[in-house]
């Protein structure tokens, strides 16, 4: 029999900290003298208080000692809970949309999406724009410590990689996930006040520095303003582009460099994979483009596509051009890089590169076996053998990935999208990387104009994107609930 009782404890505290968050919208509305700080004193007010009897009622209980089943269970209810919340300034607001939007928005917020229902950034009051880069923000937090904590139970490839090197968090996950989750917070501040002075280095107002600094090193893409990163020049679009990559690496590499070792980032196989990989991505695309005879200069193609590319390989999903209006070719790159996705272990979104390695490793074995079929072929990566189990568990999570994406496709196609919209809608969503293309996308790339059965059905891609599938399904088996 489960004990709900530390899970309920820990969501509770979790729960209180978003509503004490929502402190910092409120006093930024105030000073700008916009009516929507009660609004946000409001719904701080009633989700501190949600929060704070949650944890009072389960207060006593030993949550140091969380099992397995109780992190999974953890780490779903955290991510269906945050965003309940989160949608309650954008509900109060008086935002258009109603309850639709604002869970759709918060969802999109936490997950790392950056998919929006909301036109007219420009002119959205700042204590909300600051919001959703704050449910960014937590939600790019989470996930590098989800990842690094409690999916590893899963063996779904890459955290056995970390754990071999000292990162073990098997069995009891507390304390030692304590320990972890304070150096990847200290880490991911320092991250987001460098990537914070350098927009401001580079002309960015504070508040926009601010904002751009939390949703690039969360891999969010929620941006202050209707025109995304387009708004800004090229250095800082370059800039952008560069603090992407940073965030698409393994915050855990960070922890290391920090205390002094830099080895471990230089020789990881999935950084240098992905840097290789979207160098490839980048010059194809620059090459096609160049060939095909476009108007604009060589300095501006290269620009255009390193930042582009850049935001879909890891899921920030800012823009700065139409890349559908690239040509068939480029779409088709940026799709395919989608579903790749950055490191394990960083902020960024989909499958991620590690995965790819394992099954690229697991291919290779096995020509090898037809070829010599009487010799023993050991799988390895990066020099280490690879379980079976991992291998097996790799390529059960790419089946499930691959038919959720297609079921969801066909479900939207069902709710009336255009083919094109529902594919790379299902795509974005399930990839949780923001941008859809498609005649019903608008202008500034929002989904307002999604039937409402789309848009819940995009929220439910978000949710099991974000937590890697399994960790979702795996609530559904009878066995998980029996012991």
């Amino acid at each position: 029999m489960i004990d709900f009782r530390p899970v309920a404890h820990i969501l509770g505290i979790l729960t209180a900290a978003v509503g004490v968050m929502m402190l910092l919208p409120a006093m930024v509305d105030r000073i700008a003298d916009q009516a929507n700080w009660k609004v946000f004193i409001t719904c701080a007010s009633v989700t501190v208080l949600s929060g704070g009897l949650c944890a009072l009622a389960t207060r006593g209980t030993d949550y140091r000692g969380l099992n397995t089943r109780q992190a999974f269970l953890l780490t779903v209810g955290a991510w269906a809970l945050m965003p309940v919340f989160g949608a309650l300034p954008f509900m109060l607001a008086g935002l258009p949309g109603g309850w639709t939007h604002a869970y759709f928005e918060a969802m999109s917020g936490v997950t790392t999406t950056g998919t929006t229902v909301y036109v007219g950034l420009d002119d959205l009051a700042p204590g909300l724009l600051l919001w959703r880069s704050i449910l960014q923000w937590l939600g790019g937090l989470g996930i590098v410590i989800v990842a690094l904590v409690f999916l590893p139970a899963m063996k779904v490839g890459g955290m056995q990689y970390f754990r071999a090197e000292a990162f073990d968090t098997m069995g009891k996950v507390m304390p030692r996930a304590i320990d972890i989750s304070k150096a990847l917070l200290q880490t991911y501040l320092i991250l987001t006040a460098v990537a914070a002075m350098v927009f401001m280095f580079l002309g960015m107002s504070g508040f926009e520095a601010v904002n751009h600094a939390m949703t690039t090193i969360a891999t969010g893409g929620f941006s202050t303003s209707d025109e995304s990163f387009g708004k800004f020049d090229a250095a800082t679009q370059y800039a952008g582009g560069v603090l992407m990559v940073l965030a698409g690496l393994p915050f855990i590499r960070y922890v290391q460099l920090v205390n002094g070792s830099a080895a471990p980032l230089w020789r990881d196989i999935q950084v240098r994979a992905f840097l290789r990989w979207l160098v490839y991505a980048v010059a194809a695309i620059v090459a096609y483009r160049l060939l095909r005879g476009e108007a604009a200069v060589a300095a501006d193609v290269l620009r255009e596509s390193f930042f582009n590319v850049v935001s879909l390989f890891t899921g920030t999903g800012y823009g700065t051009a139409d890349v559908a209006s690239w040509g068939d070719f480029p779409l088709l790159v940026v799709l395919v890089v989608g579903f790749i996705g950055a490191c394990t272990a960083s902020t960024g979104c989909s499958l991620k590169v590690f995965r790819y390695l394992v099954m690229f490793e697991a291919l290779r074995a096995r020509i090898a076996q037809l070829r010599h079929p009487s010799s023993a072929v050991v799988m390895r990566l990066d020099g280490r053998p690879l379980d079976d189990d991992v291998v097996r568990s790799v390529v059960v999570l790419f089946f499930a990935f691959v038919s959720t994406y297609l079921v969801l496709a066909v479900l939207l196609t069902m709710t009336g999208l255009d083919t094109r919209t529902a594919l790379t809608a299902a795509w974005t969503a399930i990839c949780n990387i923001g941008p859809a293309y498609g005649p019903e996308v608008g202008p500034t790339g929002a989904v307002d104009g999604f039937p409402q059965a789309a848009k819940w059905l995009m929220v439910g891609g978000m949710f099991l994107g974000r937590l890697e599938l399994l960790a979702v399904l795996v609530l559904l088996l009878p066995r998980f609930w029996r012991g």
